[in-house]
């Protein structure tokens, strides 16, 4: 009988354990799926996230353009104010200078005039004492 019991209980336990092994196949196989679920979760956040980095990646470089544009527009606004600025400047300095360079010509063509007067006189003198004495050996 003890051969017996002892045969049972091997029977028994050798049930068992094959019991447990199919149990452990069983808890391996689920613990699979949960995995590949979680994984697949993970996968589907990662990629919601890269999408939203994206999106937000994509509205800063569109807001550093825009920086971009209306930083250069005003750099042309100042440069234009600045060569219009200059060119107001030059032009009073051209007219300054036709300015000077008129009161100088009319000075010159009174110095000239009063010049040429003078000549005139004194050739007139000239030819008036040559006259006179053709005068006198004429006679």
């Amino acid at each position: 009988m003890k051969t017996k019991f002892s045969l049972m209980i091997a029977a028994a336990l050798l049930a068992l354990t094959a019991f447990s092994y199919g149990q452990v196949g069983t808890d391996v196989k689920d613990a699979a799926e949960d995995t590949g679920k979680a994984t697949k979760k993970a996968a589907v956040k990662t990629g919601h996230a890269t999408k939203k980095a994206a999106v937000k990646t994509g509205e800063a470089t569109e807001k550093a353009a825009d920086k971009t544009e209306d930083a250069t527009e005003t750099a042309a606004k100042k440069t234009a104010h600045a060569t219009k600025k200059a060119a107001v400047k030059t032009g009073e300095a051209t007219e300054k200078a036709a300015d000077k360079t008129e009161d100088a010509t009319k000075t010159a063509a009174k110095d000239t005039g009063k010049g040429v007067k003078k000549g005139a006189k004194a050739t007139g003198k000239g030819v008036k004492k040559a006259g006179e004495k053709t005068e006198d050996v004429v006679k």
